[in-house]
């Protein structure tokens, strides 16, 4: 392979080699490498004009030693970034928060993790939230009890700190409340504070959460926290003895799945969950009875909680056992065949809109593992569908919250109706 000069500009490129057996392009490529000129704005000069790509190197007369002229102009150098890439998981951790749009996390003092769980799951709501901020620090109604108000206000603080913060936050302030309100929370054992059920931790919070909204003026809504989390159960008890029959009314704010040895799947818990024996006076036996209750929901909240019972009582040795049962959920929870009958119609309109392949439901939901104790279950629902964001849009501004100005339209008067009481499909994502 013969070698030539190259002159480019000012500068000189002795012993490049050229195949003959390859194209003149492949020598304009080893050229690119040295100049930084592309090959197509080469100008090359030979015996004859300019250099192709297509040339037959046997008619040019190359000799060995030959100085070829080049002309073009080249590229500019790629300069190497002055910071290089950073990945999420090297940022500090305080950073981290902020970029993957994470609140502030929670001290665990001492056993905690029950009290920091529940916080944390109802920090995430901004219903609850946005009602919070309002609630007054004094000038409490007469009918709430100062442990109560004192209890709602932590609450409100903790989450304004949480907002606050990038750094865990200790909740010192909230246990001491919530100690004095409910005393079981802080039994001893050997001088360290005892685990508790965090199911019990959240049913009692929202107990008084409610309490305290529905006496404060500040809110628009008379029962806030039922309207966020209160499931309306329709029950029809009946005693097969006797044939008595009669129905009830409830409102409950969790479902439970009920694990046995006949349970694998979520589904199957929460229909065990809705049916129950009593065993109650029977005004025409004269005395008591068996009634079973079966139980359905005749009315769904915005944020459907649902509670693995894990834990039962043995007789034989008087102390509570865990259930250790696998139970499989769905990526996507339908709990129409739960519902009365009077749901049903009410949730047939929406159902069918959001069957289109415009309307399906998006993962939008939350599922928190409480360590060893039983699960709890934060949901809510989103639709892909266009009259969904209207939805969403209107309410927000009622709370007081960010919308954006960009929606428009008008949307069904029955299916809002029916969306406001919420669509029966939930789909949540792991964190």
């Amino acid at each position: 392979m013969p070698t030539v000069s190259v002159k480019w500009q000012k500068e000189l490129f002795p012993a490049v080699e050229i195949d003959t057996s390859q194209a003149p392009y492949v020598f304009k490529c080893q050229l690119y490498d040295l100049t930084g000129v592309p090959p197509e704005r080469q100008k090359i000069m030979v015996k004859g004009g300019l250099l192709k790509d297509d040339a037959d190197w046997s008619t040019l007369g190359v000799k060995e030693g030959q100085k070829l002229m080049m002309m073009g102009t080249a590229d500019e150098i790629v300069k190497a970034p002055e910071k290089g890439p950073v990945f999420v998981e090297d940022l500090p951790e305080e950073e981290q928060v902020v970029t993957m749009g994470h609140t502030a996390g929670l001290f665990n003092l001492g056993n905690t993790c029950y009290m920091n769980s529940t916080i944390q799951c109802l920090h995430s709501v901004p219903e609850l939230k946005s009602t919070l901020i309002k609630y007054p620090q004094s000038g409490r109604s007469n009918d709430l009890d100062q442990s109560s108000h004192l209890l709602t206000v932590a609450t409100r603080d903790l989450f304004n700190e949480l907002d606050r913060n990038v750094k865990p936050v200790a909740p010192m302030q909230f246990w001491m409340v919530l100690r004095k309100k409910y005393p079981q929370f802080g039994q001893l054992h050997n001088g360290s504070f005892m685990q508790q059920d965090a199911e019990e931790c959240w049913t009692q919070l929202l107990y008084t959460l409610s309490q305290s909204l529905r006496s404060s003026s500040s809110s628009e809504n008379p029962d806030t926290v039922k309207a966020l989390f209160g499931i309306e159960l329709v029950s029809r008890v009946h005693c097969e003895e006797s044939g008595e029959e009669s129905s009830e009314a409830e409102s409950v704010y969790a479902l439970k799945c009920h694990i046995s040895h006949e349970v694998n799947h979520l589904h199957e818990g929460l229909k065990h969950g809705l049916k129950s024996e009593l065993e109650k006076a029977s005004p025409s036996l004269g005395r008591s009875a068996i009634y079973l209750k079966d139980s359905r929901i005749n009315g769904l909240p915005r944020y459907l909680t649902i509670q693995f019972v894990r834990f039962f009582w043995k007789r034989e040795s008087n102390q509570k056992a865990k259930i250790l049962r696998k139970v499989d959920y769905p990526l996507e929870l339908d709990v129409y065949d739960l519902c009365s009958e009077d749901l049903r119609k009410q949730l047939e309109a929406p159902r069918q809109v959001c069957t289109l392949p415009s309307a399906l439901m998006n993962l939008s939901c939350s599922l928190y593992f409480i360590g060893h104790l039983p699960f709890l279950f934060a949901w809510s629902f989103q639709f892909q569908h266009p009259n969904y964001k209207i939805l969403r849009d209107e309410e927000g501004r009622k709370l007081g919250l960010k919308t954006s100005d960009k929606s428009s339209g008008s949307m069904d008067t029955a299916v809002k109706k029916a969306c406001c009481r919420g669509i029966i499909k939930w789909r949540w994502r792991i964190i």
